[in-house]
């Protein structure tokens, strides 16, 4: 864990340098300062996002797993988007559209139905037979009625 936070921090930083040379010192200043505030904007509003996670998953638009990846991924591009530096810039607006694709994809599921509502008509039920039954008579009884 240490190691990949080490080989973070120095693509970090080599990516970091490369972008402010391309687009220079006061772009680079910001770009950072920029994506501070959203990030800080969508940590903030992150109560709301986690509770519409919830909304659909009420609604039967997402199962357990869709409101878990899409909370974790909003949290850590939030916060991502917090720390300074153009990689993870680039995989916090990643997280977020991560997030976005579970909200637009996942909710054209079909929605749940009520259980066994199609099963009861205004008949009865669906799987009773109706029958009717018939007193059967000896055989000198219906001699006599000429059958």
């Amino acid at each position: 864990m240490m190691l990949f936070l080490v080989l973070l921090f120095f693509a970090e930083l080599f990516v970091s340098l490369k972008v402010g040379i391309v687009i220079g010192f006061g772009w680079s200043v910001v770009w950072i300062l920029s994506t501070m505030v959203l990030g800080g904007l969508l940590l903030r509003l992150s109560p709301y996002a986690l509770m519409s996670n919830f909304q659909s998953f009420n609604f039967g638009r997402f199962d357990v797993r869709d409101v878990h990846n899409a909370s974790i991924a909003y949290l850590l591009g939030a916060i991502l988007l917090i720390v300074p530096g153009v990689l993870t810039d680039l995989l916090g607006v990643g997280l977020l559209l991560y997030t976005l694709y579970l909200h637009m994809f996942a909710t054209m599921r079909p929605t749940r139905q009520e259980p066994y509502k199609d099963h009861f008509t205004d008949e009865g039920e669906p799987h009773v037979i109706d029958v009717e039954i018939v007193d059967e008579c000896d055989r000198s009884e219906r001699d006599r009625d000429g059958r």
